[in-house]
């Protein structure tokens, strides 16, 4: 008998499987998880950190292992074996060890190269559509009579004027380019004289620059970045359709 599966009063079978995983856009999700399943299938896991990964799994899924009869109505409630369950368990650890084992070696370089883009900074800002009164708050504020943010709160037309100008932490790849540009090239508390960006023109203190440092959490953003584009690159490359389009798509 042909397997097939039942929803409601639609069948799923091996003749229409296909067409409903391109209309639900399933294709590039099912892609993904075969190429996954793939490039860690040679990586081994230590009995610790089995066990601790089961414990975690059987905690969060409120099962206990021991209880064989539960376990297997589990099981067959979501249609998996033991053997696809302890694969499941293990995924992420798996994935976890792969990326290290792929591009750890090559991090630093990464890191160094993107490290520009990842430092932050504070700054403060007022726009102004009019440049007239963008060049009067830039020497009121030089000339300290008044704080910038105070300034910031009475004239500046954006959200900035909520928070006295203050923006940040950011990182310098978030504001508009010409002002990354200006704010990296200039000292903590040095208001910048006003510049148009688009239909504002803009008077800008830098605040504070905060150097990205490659911890913990940054070598794991960094390696999702690399291990990202690969599995982009990956599915382009190796997912072929061999199908005849619908005549309507065709035309």
């Amino acid at each position: 008998m042909n397997p097939s599966l039942e929803v409601g009063n639609i069948v799923i079978t091996q003749e229409n499987i296909f067409s409903f995983l391109a209309e639900k856009q399933m294709i590039a999700p099912l892609a993904k998880e075969i190429i996954l399943d793939s490039a860690i299938e040679p990586i081994e896991c230590t009995p610790e950190e089995t066990a601790m990964a089961e414990q975690q799994f059987f905690m969060q899924m409120q099962l206990n292992p021991q209880d064989t009869e539960k376990l297997k109505i589990w099981l067959e409630k979501n249609y998996l074996t033991r053997e696809q369950l302890q694969k499941r368990i293990l995924r992420g650890i798996k994935l976890e060890k792969y990326k290290e084992k792929t591009w750890g070696t090559e991090l630093q370089n990464y890191y160094l190269k993107r490290k520009k883009q990842l430092d932050k900074i504070v700054y403060s800002l007022i726009r102004t559509r009019n440049a007239g009164e963008a060049q009067e708050l830039y020497f009121r504020a030089c000339e300290g009579e008044k704080e910038f943010t105070e300034l910031a709160r009475q004239h500046s037309q954006g959200a900035e004027a909520e928070t006295g100008g203050l923006i940040g932490p950011v990182e310098l790849n978030v504001p508009h380019p010409e002002i990354a540009q200006r704010l990296m090239t200039s000292q903590p508390g040095q208001v910048l004289p006003p510049c148009r960006i688009g239909e504002w023109v803009v008077v800008l203190r830098l605040e504070k620059y905060i150097a990205a440092q490659l911890d913990q959490n940054m070598r794991r953003r960094l390696l999702d970045e690399l291990f990202n584009s690969w599995l982009s690159e990956t599915i382009q490359k190796q997912v072929k359709f061999n199908f005849e389009l619908p005549e309507v798509l065709s035309s």
